[in-house]
């Protein structure tokens, strides 16, 4: 899951962030409304904490803009401001859920989660062949038998799974399932391939394997 904070308090984004890291969740921080807008339309988010008293453009204004534009990615607003008048209106501005400052990190988290599984109990497997994964449990099994997969994995090949045969190319990959203007190890994605291939192909001898190189534009997952 991919969460953009918009926050222009420098140290209550990076504990957010940080807070939301341990929880594997892929974190991205904006500090201005403008800025923001431009992340959502590219990032491919899973939900956006939106902050109201933001520079540039405020947050009711960028949350309104998204809406007209048709973007229905979930928002949490996060903010100080916590007259039932303003809840009101953040709502009314197609805000999912409303928190008011100062709260509980435990009480974020549970937004937060209540949020991004709307509406996958029902529909939560993908599936390609014999390799299914499961959005709201976070299982994933190949040929009825499950496999252990770390965040980062199993973020990779949720990823991949709602593209098949999609030929994703590194930054893609890198905006997707690691953060904005990530500047890491170079060949981080392809170290990634690498491990779901060990564990989703390798593993299943028997099986045809299910990620491809498209050499020179990226990776695909396709029968």
């Amino acid at each position: 899951m991919k969460i953009l904070i918009v926050e222009d308090e420098v140290k209550i984004a990076k504990a957010l962030a940080k807070g939301l890291q341990l929880e594997q969740f892929v974190v991205d921080i904006s500090h201005d409304g403008k800025d923001a807008l431009n992340k959502v339309v590219s990032g491919n988010y899973d939900l956006v904490i939106l902050d109201l008293m933001l520079p540039v453009i405020d947050g009711l204004e960028a949350l309104t803009t998204l809406r007209k534009r048709g973007n229905t990615t979930p928002v949490l607003i996060l903010t100080a401001k916590d007259s039932v008048h303003d809840k009101v209106k953040g709502l009314n501005s197609g805000a999912d859920d409303y928190l008011a400052k100062p709260f509980a990190f435990t009480e974020l988290l549970a937004r937060v989660h209540s949020l991004t599984r709307r509406g996958k109990t029902k529909d939560s497997k993908l599936k390609l062949s014999n390799l299914v994964l499961d959005s709201y449990t976070h299982e994933v099994s190949r040929a009825g038998e499950l496999v252990q997969l770390s965040a980062r994995e199993y973020h990779l090949l949720e990823y991949m799974l709602r593209h098949p045969g999609a030929i994703l190319s590194e930054g893609q990959i890198i905006d997707h399932v690691w953060s904005y203007n990530y500047d890491g190890v170079s060949n981080v994605v392809a170290v990634y391939i690498r491990y779901l291939r060990n564990k989703i192909d390798k593993a299943f001898a028997d099986e045809k394997p299910l990620i491809k190189t498209v050499k020179g534009l990226g990776y695909r997952l396709m029968e």
